[in-house]
């Protein structure tokens, strides 16, 4: 099943992965906890972060300190913070609350993420999902490309009989309304199981039953990426010299990938209003959309699952010039 016009493909599929992976400044700073590196913040984050207080002790909770191992600075937490992952999230908490009250944190979700070195650690902290990128560390997700497969097709002959369902995001979204998106995705909360947290997604956003889904989901990966995201300042002050003057927050993702096949006469339907509307594409209209000047485009970070499927299914091939930076930056970012 190898597309027409590979290298133009090759080229729009870097364009697309590139869009996720803006370039990091060089004088980030590390982010610590109990020795640990969990995140990157830069010089004027983590000046913001050291400005604000704990609302019931009155007490800083984050304090830049030398490194004891480079020459250079880290944040890290004070002792106002504690040393168990209760007292540390509800101390950041009262930090990230403030930062949302100014204006500075956008989206809140009520939704905690597990902080951690690694996704297999034991959580140091959990951080409401809004604020993960404003300490730079790391957002795990899942993304799940559902597949419809006619019988003149099969996982080894991925044909033009082959489609993949769409879904529409809600105008009302705080991020990206009204774009492209996978038939279900969503980020990976504390305390559930990755294959819990898929079931939930897919009942909750495409009314996809549980056994439809366990007959036919498969995981086939990851992807990651690292972001600078700039941010607008909140101040009148053109110099820059106020402490609550932000310049970017840097997000790092890594999406774990599902292939989900359903049944031919399966069609979501919309459950908790996160999407308006499904559809089904052929492969060659997934392709389309990767297009750089494509004027319907997808949400960022879907377009690296989709090109994931792409790579994985041989609608490229090897030979192409470029084949290989793609599943390379697939994996731009930290996958730990």
């Amino acid at each position: 099943a190898i597309a027409k016009n590979q290298q133009s493909l090759v080229s729009d599929m870097l364009f697309r992965i590139r869009e996720c992976n803006a370039p990091i400044p060089q004088n980030v700073m590390e982010f610590h906890v109990d020795g640990k590196r969990i995140g990157k913040v830069t010089p004027k984050v983590a000046k913001l972060l050291c400005s604000y207080s704990n609302t019931e002790t009155k007490s800083p909770v984050f304090q830049t300190i030398a490194s004891k191992e480079k020459y250079n600075t880290i944040l890290t937490l004070t002792k106002e913070a504690g040393t168990t992952c209760q007292s540390r999230t509800k101390a950041i908490m009262s930090i990230m609350e403030q930062l949302r009250d100014d204006g500075h944190i956008t989206g809140w979700r009520n939704e905690l993420y597990p902080i951690a070195e690694g996704f297999y650690d034991e959580p140091l902290l959990l951080m409401e999902r809004a604020a993960t990128s404003f300490v730079g560390a790391i957002e795990y997700g899942v993304h799940i490309n559902g597949l419809v497969r006619s019988s003149s097709s099969s996982e080894n002959d991925d044909q033009s009989t082959t489609k993949m369902w769409m879904a529409r995001r809600s105008k009302t979204k705080s991020k990206y309304p009204g774009m492209l998106d996978h038939i279900v995705a969503g980020g990976q909360p504390a305390n559930m199981g990755l294959m819990e947290n898929v079931i939930k997604e897919c009942m909750e956003e495409a009314g996809v039953p549980t056994d439809v889904v366990k007959r036919g989901i498969k995981s086939v990966g990851a992807i990651s990426y690292e972001t600078f995201v700039v941010q607008q300042p909140t101040t009148n002050d053109d110099e820059g010299d106020d402490p609550r003057m932000v310049d970017g927050v840097i997000s790092r993702v890594v999406l774990f990938c599902y292939d989900l096949e359903l049944p031919s006469d399966f069609v979501p339907k919309v459950v908790d209003g996160e999407v308006e509307s499904f559809f089904l594409w052929n492969m060659e209209e997934v392709m389309e959309c990767i297009r750089k000047d494509y004027n319907d485009p997808m949400k960022p970070n879907c377009y690296p699952v989709v090109i994931d499927y792409l790579m994985r299914s041989g609608y490229v091939s090897p030979e192409t010039v470029g084949y290989l930076d793609v599943l390379r930056e697939l994996r731009s970012g930290d996958c730990c």
